[in-house]
């Protein structure tokens, strides 16, 4: 029989029983579907945080401290004092954050409260859109200025220009000399909703002491290992505990991230694989069925000449037609989800894995071959007497 004889009987029956061919796809639709997204969410998660991590430099090391007793602590001197005993340190930039409610005539918002100084700008993952940032002088007189996001903006101030008006945090007033690029498209809970302040003065204001986060800027980036070696050595003399503190520089940040990623594309896309397996299951039960209803249509062939082949070549190619179509449905659905749901997250960064979408419409045909290969044996091997026979 001619592979396209068996192609049009294929297309045949599976327009016949259109809510059946339906049903019998859906389980791949959603299979192909659910990799594709899944596999889209986590790449798009560690694409976010990667290039959060690359703006940050590659000349940068970070430092968090875990030991937050008060008989060991680490103070904006103590950082000063760091950059001037190390050659390989040009610049430390403190870091404390906590939650603020910033104020402007009638209209509050909860905000995060990032107490830093004139340096981040140049390390952190910030850049001015208006105005200006902290500076030196702001430091050294302790003016209470204040930089904010674009979040911080648009529910304080809504269109108007913020830059020289007076903002409450936590009831203290502060003049806004900044506003921040935005980034997230001012949504809440990102990088958009921030008011940034001296560090001196956010020590004051909010009550909290000690450094728990700084950045250091190595003089080159050949040498941001020896500063890594410089900082744990500095901190080792404070806390006398290896286990009170971490360092770790941009690109252990992004191998870590690398592993995380291939982790999380990896479980997602075995978990979402199971229902491709599932999606299979349910065709081998309608593909059986089919078989049983069709049994004297299939005698009738093998009496007027079709072989086994045939019929084995016929159902096969049902079986494939209904995953390949499947395959294709499930892409666009899960390419739509990507577009449309995790696009919406403003802080993901939507990717679509092409090496993932070959391989899921792949397994999807592979599926249709083998769950579709054994009713297709069987109604190849049938008797055509007693398949004549069957009502």
């Amino acid at each position: 029989m001619k592979f396209w004889l068996a192609y049009k009987m294929a297309i045949k029956s599976i327009l016949n029983n259109k809510v059946r061919s339906a049903l019998t796809m859906l389980g791949v639709i959603i299979g192909v579907a659910a990799v594709i997204a899944a596999v889209g969410f986590a790449q798009g998660c560690m694409q976010s945080v990667t290039n959060m991590v690359e703006g940050m430099g590659t000349n940068v090391v970070t430092a968090m401290i875990i030991d937050r007793s008060e008989s060991k602590s680490l103070s904006v001197d103590d950082l000063d004092a760091l950059v001037e005993s190390s050659e390989y340190i040009v610049s430390v930039s403190p870091y404390i954050m906590t939650k603020g409610v910033a104020k402007y005539r009638t209209e509050s918002k909860t905000t995060t409260v990032t107490g830093t100084n004139e340096t981040y700008i140049d390390m952190g993952d910030v850049t001015i859109q208006e105005g200006r940032f902290i500076t030196r002088s702001d430091m050294d007189n302790n003016l209470k200025v204040a930089v904010i996001g674009s979040a911080v903006r648009r529910k304080l101030f809504e269109d108007a220009n913020p830059l020289g008006q007076t903002v409450k945090v936590n009831g203290t007033n502060f003049t806004v000399v900044g506003l921040l690029t935005e980034k997230m498209n001012g949504a809440d809970n990102t990088d958009d909703d921030m008011i940034v302040i001296p560090v001196n003065v956010a020590q004051r204001t909010l009550k909290i002491k000690n450094v728990t986060m700084f950045m250091a800027s190595a003089s080159e980036s050949d040498t941001v290992d020896l500063a890594m070696k410089k900082m744990e050595e500095f901190l080792y003399n404070i806390f006398r505990d290896k286990d009170s503190f971490m360092c770790f520089t941009q690109e252990s940040i992004l191998g870590i991230l690398g592993n995380i990623s291939s982790i999380m594309m990896i479980i997602m896309g075995s978990i979402a694989t199971i229902s491709l397996v599932v999606g299979g299951i349910g065709i081998m039960n309608i593909m059986l069925v089919s078989v049983s209803e069709r049994t004297r249509e299939i005698g009738i062939r093998k009496a007027i000449g079709a072989k086994k082949k045939d019929i084995l070549i016929q159902f096969l190619i049902e079986a494939l037609m209904l995953t390949g179509m499947g395959g294709v449905i499930g892409i666009l659905l899960g390419m739509a989800i990507i577009k449309f749901v995790i696009g919406a997250i403003d802080m993901i960064t939507p990717v679509y894995s092409v090496p993932w979408i070959i391989a899921s419409f792949t397994i999807s045909l592979l599926i249709g071959i083998i769950f579709g290969i054994f009713p297709a044996y069987k109604a190849a091997k049938l008797n055509p007497i007693d398949a004549l026979r069957n009502e």
